[in-house]
């Protein structure tokens, strides 16, 4: 299945193929600021399976456990399209509202719930960490970030 995520002018753009690895929801300050809302949410993909087109701008930050975290962000409207880091170069995380389709896979894990919202209720049955996971797809660890 391959599928389109693209900021909110339309000008960068991220396709998929094949269903995500894993799609999470993260309650750091650090998303929580990025994204404006109450968490982020990212939907996990090889990079093999990930093409991009348009320009992008590129914020790198040092995230959890002193690795950096490069997020690509449409230099027109401003929109944090998708990004990757030093915790596994082969993984590229795309922001699930970007795609737009209600239809799109539900997250399975609660990521850094120490600073989620006390009133965001969460589905039953999810993995839930007060702080990172180690995931199969070897995506977080179990440091704390975003202050």
């Amino acid at each position: 299945m391959e599928r389109l995520a693209q900021c909110h002018c339309g000008s960068l753009r991220v396709k998929t193929s094949g269903d995500p690895l894993m799609v999470s929801l993260c309650h750091c300050r650090d998303c929580q600021r990025r994204t404006g809302a109450v968490a982020g949410s990212g939907a996990i993909f090889e990079k093999a399976a990930v093409t991009t087109e348009g320009e992008r701008k590129l914020f790198e930050r040092e995230g959890a456990d002193g690795r950096n975290v490069r997020f690509h962000f449409c230099p027109n409207c401003g929109t944090s399209l998708y990004w990757e880091g030093d915790f596994n170069p082969n993984l590229c995380i795309v922001a699930v509202g970007a795609f737009a389709d209600p239809t799109f896979p539900a997250p399975l894990v609660s990521v850094y719930e120490q600073s989620r919202h006390d009133w965001f209720q969460l589905p039953e049955g999810m993995t839930r960490a007060q702080h990172g996971l180690v995931s199969p797809a070897a995506t977080f660890d179990d440091q704390p970030r975003g202050k």
